[in-house]
């Protein structure tokens, strides 16, 4: 047998069909047909008249054997002297379609299997959809059991006119129909002499002639998502790996990491093979860079010569499968996995639920139930760094999780991303309502005159102090007062925020429009937050202003010096042991005001006496309201 030195090419490949349109009898074929099954693997499927159980050589689960269908993908592997296949087995009961999704989301090619007697059914248009969705970029269909309509050229063009019209209404350019008998063999790797009226080509000859297209080899399209960072010992760089997603890279090529922006050079590059000087996509490598910038998991490595970088997303557009048997409802939270990355994700609305059917879309369901296919809006707890899913189907794809029982509930792929300012949004869809009691015959009647206190300042400062016995005294007055407190707020209504800077962002801008309502209820709101960025803690004073309501900025000026001497929770012990990164005042900023209504540092003082100042400024506030 003549031999080759040439590199195979990897082709990735996924079946579906309905139950009982001979799926696995299809893949045995194949695997027996091309030599790549172990002598005794094919032994123990033999019965004693020396005829192999074709199915049983793919329906390796015990469970399948006894109930004859395939329940789970399974991954199988064959080669020809020029190409190597990876066959993922997806099931074909409806109950579970979301194993689809598994299977293609990957593939290169989608075998779609079709009995010919029964035609195109409602789960072969569910499966095509899902092809489509998942952007495979090849699809065949296979009209199984020729045999059993004597190879009968009119019934086969007539499956064959219904697939063509459904790859042309789901958009698919091209689709490759072929006749089949798979259990004897027919046009699978053998050219059929029943079927000469076929001129087409065996199943085998499309796998190994159809067009391989590798991902984007263009520098300027680098994307790197970062999935670990090696701290090495001292004097040596940290390292920074992850798998190439689209792209090259090199050493001496210049980059930008996302969401920071900070810019560096690569100035060393491994990817496990000496020989090789630059990196292609899906290589996993480690780097170095020039510059001691801030990486951390989670982080996209671009190129700094990229025409378009991915927004540091806050909403996303997707097309999902929902996978769980509870079903996903508008207000929904879940975990969503994207790359190196999870975050937590609100589901915003639900546009529309596909008809597997009809392929039609049904505008604004109520749910997703299980394996339906919708489109949807997601709103994270974090920024997301994504591609659509037509330019990137690495970069573009992701899962959710359910963040009780850590299950995968859904699979998807992004339409749009698209960056969020927190508090800048105008809701068209929602107008606000003022109270039908007016705010000075409800201050009047209850004697009670709302304001928000909002104290700032490092961690350990002492706002939290002051803030307690400040609630205790003006409530000991008589006055209805509430601390907000920034830990008390994270345990409930910001639970699902990190502390990255959009999360912080997103926190200041909640409890703003908490103290807000306080206010206008006739509370004093303490709000109780380090609130780093002036242009954060001026959202929550405008929200305030806006609704005519007073607003004091107290400024706890405590140096760092003292705060890192007191250290209650040991963060400051933790970020000098570079265990903690992105401490306020440490390595991340804090943007003290440049005109707060009071500021004081707590070092020595008595707080009692701070109060008092306080109360004093809010009181000289409030009798100028009245003298206005």
């Amino acid at each position: 047998m003549a031999t080759t030195t040439a590199p195979r090419q990897l082709l990735r490949l996924a079946t579906a069909g309905s139950v009982d349109d001979g799926k696995s009898t299809l893949i045995g074929r194949l695997l027996h047909d091309t030599g790549s099954l172990p002598a005794d693997h094919l032994d123990a499927v033999t019965g004693d008249d020396g005829e192999a159980d074709l199915a049983a050589l793919s329906d390796g689960l015990r469970a399948e054997r006894e109930q004859g269908i395939t329940i789970d993908v399974a991954y199988r592997f064959f080669s020809t002297p020029t190409r190597s296949f990876v066959l993922a087995d997806t099931p074909g009961h409806e109950r579970y379609t979301r194993n689809m999704f598994t299977g293609a989301s990957n593939a290169h090619v989608a075998v779609l299997l079709v009995d010919v007697r029964a035609g195109v059914l409602r789960q072969t248009r569910r499966h095509a959809r899902i092809a489509s969705l998942l952007g495979v970029p090849h699809l065949v269909a296979v009209v199984n059991k020729i045999d059993l309509v004597d190879f009968d050229d009119v019934r086969f063009k007539e499956v064959q006119a219904e697939l063509r019209l459904l790859a042309q209404r789901l958009g698919i350019p091209d689709i490759t129909v072929i006749p089949v008998s798979a259990t004897r063999g027919d046009n699978v790797v053998v050219r059929s002499e029943s079927t000469a009226w076929y001129e087409g080509p065996t199943l085998l000859e499309y796998l190994e002639g159809v067009e391989l297209v590798a991902p984007s080899a263009v520098a300027s399209g680098l994307r790197l998502p970062v999935q670990w960072v090696s701290r090495p010992g001292e004097g040596r760089r940290r390292r920074y790996a992850g798998r190439l997603s689209a792209g090259t890279l090199t050493v001496g090529d210049e980059v930008i990491v996302l969401p920071s922006g900070s810019r560096s050079t690569v100035v060393s590059l491994d990817t496990l093979d000496e020989e090789r000087a630059v990196a292609v996509a899906t290589l996993s490598v480690s780097l170095e860079l020039a510059d001691d910038v801030d990486v951390a998991r989670g982080d996209l490595i671009v190129s700094a010569e990229a025409p378009v970088v991915p927004v540091a997303a806050r909403e996303i557009d997707a097309t999902v499968c929902w996978l769980s048997g509870a079903p996903l409802r508008a207000g929904d939270r879940v975990l969503l996995k994207h790359t190196t990355s999870t975050v937590r994700a609100t589901v915003q609305e639900l546009h529309s639920r596909i008809d597997p059917e009809t392929l039609e879309e049904n505008e604004a369901p109520s749910e997703l139930a299980l394996n339906d296919i919708g489109r949807i809006t997601l709103r994270t707890s974090t920024v997301v760094l994504a591609d659509p899913y037509r330019t990137n189907r690495d970069a573009g794809a992701f899962i959710l999780i359910d963040e009780h029982s850590n299950d995968t509930v859904g699979a998807g792929t992004v339409g749009a991303a698209r960056e969020v300012v927190q508090g800048e949004q105008a809701r068209r869809d929602i107008t606000w309502h003022p109270s039908a009691l007016d705010r000075d015959r409800r201050w009047n009647s209850t004697g009670q005159r709302g304001a928000t206190v909002w104290l700032t300042g490092l961690p350990a400062s002492g706002k939290s102090t002051v803030a307690v016995a400040l609630e205790r005294a003006l409530v000991d007055s008589g006055r209805a007062a509430y601390l907000l407190d920034g830990d008390n707020v994270r345990h409930g209504i910001s639970d699902d925020l990190g502390f990255t800077p959009g999360d912080r962002a997103e926190n200041i801008r909640r409890v703003g429009h908490l103290t807000r309502l306080f206010a206008d209820a006739g509370v004093v709101a303490i709000a109780s937050m380090v609130s780093p960025l002036r242009s954060d803690r001026a959202i929550a004073r405008a929200l305030n202003e806006a609704a005519d309501l007073p607003f004091l900025e107290v400024h706890v000026s405590t140096p760092v010096e003292e705060c890192a001497r007191r250290d209650p929770k040991g963060l400051y012990a933790r970020a000098a042991a570079g265990e903690l990164r992105g401490l306020t005042g440490v390595d991340a900023p804090y943007e003290a005001p440049e005109r707060p209504d009071l500021a004081f540092d707590t070092t020595g003082a008595d707080i009692d006496d701070l109060v008092g100042r306080v109360l004093d400024v809010l009181g000289r506030y409030e009798a100028g309201r009245d003298q206005e």
